[in-house]
Parts: structure tokens; C-alpha cells; sequence
């Protein structure tokens, strides 16, 4: 099945009934088909419609971006050409790890819908992990998903002209804004879309009192806003992963864009850490074994891009590559810290450190959760190895 990108004149957003009939209509299923759709989208910005042929037991999901934010309603409107930088940044993105993203077989710029693979037959990542999976591959495959996208689409390995259009094509300014606040700046201060119980306010205020750690997300902040390295998913964590014991696939890049290198990297390994939270003692060892994996297989891939396929005249010169993933290793502890902090007192909280029992446990979590954020941020030059960073967590956690 091939991709079409088509424009309707309007916007009507879709149920179940009409999208079993925009299926019919494009053509996706045998004629006379026998099919049932389910929406089963649990995100904060979305519709997803399951949609399944009995006969010939076959799926697909349609989709769609609503002009909203779910988590908020109507007062937080959002614009719907998330749902093209999405499908784009899925076909960019399958060019260079096909196995590792979901098929996209249509698309509907003005309907804000994306027509794509079933995966249904994985478990979101995040999900297993609370559920005690091990994923053995999930580590692995994810350090091939970042070394590839974040090289092949940066200036080491295009033309710059070619880059600054892509730059165009993906300038995502409103779910930019969304990270920009809720990851950058909202949890370092006394804000209303803060979100968490009384009982942590001691450790909060700590935070908000804390000049130190806001110069160093103010920082980590202009670097988001500044650094156009690559098209970075943008929001990678382990709810955006399908995995089991074999296979993995990432979805939900909407919030795509041109960004640091650093950090969907930090993204990932700071959700590992707060599932770490939610266990106990030698539960965590897969975790960190995650952590370490996945930058050490991102380090590998991308050195091997680098090696092969730069077209930097300076990428031959000795010291250039360490010193670029130095910055990136430095930053994505930093963007890693300020996941930890935002995941426990922002709007947007995680299962993983949400449904610790008993309640004086799940405090006590989330109070970890903050101080390895702060550590993280404030002494990200001073780690020298990923193993750094995982022994830092273990001391903080007392283990």
C-alpha cells in the first residue's frame, strides 16, 4: 500500500461510525467487509480508531488530531497540523529504521488524519515496564532508533540547504511551547499547571528556591529553543514505544521538530529511572542495564554513521566526534533531569510513579524523583561515563 497525502476542504472531527467510513471510502479494506472499530486513544491530544476486518483478520488505526489539548478541553486550543509534522516525521523517520516505526499508509492534511499500521499486537512500553516485562530488546533497539534518526537528519549527514528546508517543514512553534513550559520552566516555579500532592510541597519549595538549578534549566531551556541539530521526536518516552520481547516500535511524534540532539536521548533514559522508582531493590537492575544500553548503543550507531556517511570536511579531524558526544552525553543528562522533576509535580504525570502504593511510598518516590532531577541538572559536566549517572542514582535512592 502506497502513501497519499490528500487535503478535504474541512475539518469535522471523526467517531467510530465515520471512520469505518473513511476506511471503506479509501479503499483500505476488501469490499463488503465486515469491520468493527473501537477508539482506544488514552493520549492527551488524539483520537486513535482501531478499526478490524473479521473476515479477513487484518487492522489498521486511523488517527486523528483534535484542535485541543484532551488533558485541558477547549480552553488549551492547539493547531491540527501537528497530525502533518506526525506522518512526516514517521516516513523520514522509517527511511532510515523501517522496523522501528509503524507503516504509514495515508494521510489528510485538512482532517489532521493519519492512516497507519496496527500494533496491536505489542503492549506500550511503558505499561510492561509497570507490569514487570524486561523488554531485553527495548534498550538496544531504541539506541539504533536515536542513533540513526538524530544523525541522518542533522547537518553531519545532509547538505545545508537541504537541512534548512527540512528545518521549515517541521517548525512546530505550538507543541514546542507545550515542552517549553511544562518540561522547561512551569515546574521550577510556583505555576498553576503544577500539579502534586501536599505532602511534597516542603521538597517543591526546595526547588522553586533552588537559584542554582534554575540557572541550569535555563540553560537546558535556550538550548531547546536554540539548537536546530536535528529532527528530534520530541516526545520519547516509554507511553510513545509498542514493545515485547522482540520487536519495538516508536510512535507519536508530533511534537517533532528541529531540536538538540540531547534530548530525546534524555527523554528515554530519565522514563527508565522513574520506572526504576516504582520498584525495589534488585528490580531496578534491568532499568539500569536499559540505561546503559541504550547509550551505549546510541554511541555506537551514531559513531558508525559519523565514520561512514558525514559529509562535516571536519568530521575526519581527531577529537571532533569525542567532543560531540560529550555535549550530547552532557545535555541529555540535563533534559533527563528535567523529565524526572516535571514527571513528579507538572501537569502531565506518569503512571510509574502514580500508582506506587501506599501513599507514604509513592511520596517518598516522587521526593527521589526531584532530588535526582536537581542532581542530574546541576552536576551534568561532572559525569563522566553513563555508569556515572546510574551509580549517582543508586547512591541518592540509598541502595
Amino acid at each position: 500500500m502506497t502513501m497519499a497525502v490528500t487535503k478535504t476542504p474541512l475539518y469535522e472531527t471523526l467517531n467510530e461510525s465515520s471512520a469505518v467510513a473513511l476506511a471503506v471510502k479509501l479503499g483500505l479494506f476488501p469490499s463488503k467487509s465486515t469491520l468493527t472499530c473501537q477508539e482506544i486513544g488514552d493520549g492527551n491530544l488524539n483520537y486513535v480508531f482501531h478499526i478490524y476486518d473479521q473476515e479477513h483478520d487484518r487492522a489498521l488505526i486511523i488517527k486523528q488530531a483534535v484542535p485541543y489539548a484532551k488533558v485541558v478541553g477547549e480552553s488549551w486550543p492547539l493547531t491540527i497540523d501537528r497530525a502533518r509534522i506526525e506522518s512526516s516525521a514517521l516516513i523520514r523517520q522509517g527511511e532510515h529504521v523501517p522496523h522501528l516505526v509503524p507503516r504509514v499508509f495515508y494521510s489528510d492534511t485538512e482532517m489532521a488524519v493519519t492512516v497507519m499500521e496496527d500494533l496491536s499486537h505489542l503492549k506500550i512500553a511503558r505499561k510492561g515496564l509497570i507490569e514487570g516485562e524486561h523488554y531485553p530488546h527495548l534498550s538496544q533497539h531504541i539506541g539504533e532508533f536515536l542513533g540513526k534518526t538524530l544523525f541522518y537528519s542533522s547537518d553531519y549527514a545532509l547538505e545545508p540547504k537541504v537541512k534548512k528546508q527540512l528545518v521549515k517543514q517541521f517548525t512546530n512553534p505550538e507543541l514546542c511551547d507545550i515542552t517549553e513550559r511544562l518540561v522547561f520552566t512551569d515546574p521550577f516555579f510556583d505555576h498553576d499547571t503544577n500539579d502534586f500532592e501536599e505532602e511534597l510541597r516542603p521538597f517543591v519549595e526546595k526547588l522553586w528556591n533552588n537559584d542554582n538549578v534554575k540557572i541550569e534549566a535555563a540553560k537546558l531551556k535556550k538550548s531547546f529553543l536554540t539548537s536546530a541539530e536535528t529532527l528530534i521526536h520530541g516526545d520519547l518516552h516509554t507511553g510513545s514505544i509498542f514493545a515485547s520481547e522482540h520487536e519495538t516500535k516508536v510512535i507519536d511524534p508530533e511534537f517533532a521538530f528541529y531540536g538538540p540532539i540531547g534530548f530525546d536521548v534524555g527523554q528515554f533514559i530519565a522514563n527508565l529511572f522513574l520506572n526504576a522508582l516504582g520498584r525495589d531493590g534488585a528490580d531496578r537492575e534491568p532499568l539500569y542495564e536499559h540505561v546503559k544500553q541504550v547509550w551505549e548503543t546510541f554511541k555506537e550507531t551514531f559513531s558508525v554513521a559519523w565514520e561512514k556517511d558525514s559529509l562535516d570536511v571536519y568530521a575526519k579531524i581527531d577529537g571532533y566526534l569525542t567532543d560531540t558526544l560529550r555535549h550530547i552525553f552532557e545535555e541529555a543528562i540535563g533534559f533527563a533531569g528535567c523529565e524526572l522533576i516535571r514527571r513528579a509535580i507538572g501537569l502531565a504525570h506518569v503512571a510509574d510513579l502514580d500508582t506506587i502504593v501506599p501513599f507514604d511510598k509513592r511520596i517518598g518516590r516522587k521526593r527521589l524523583a526531584l532530588e535526582t532531577g536537581t542532581a542530574f541538572i546541576e552536576k551534568r559536566s561532572e559525569f563522566k561515563t553513563i555508569t556515572d549517572v546510574i551509580e549517582l542514582f543508586k547512591l541518592l535512592v540509598k541502595e
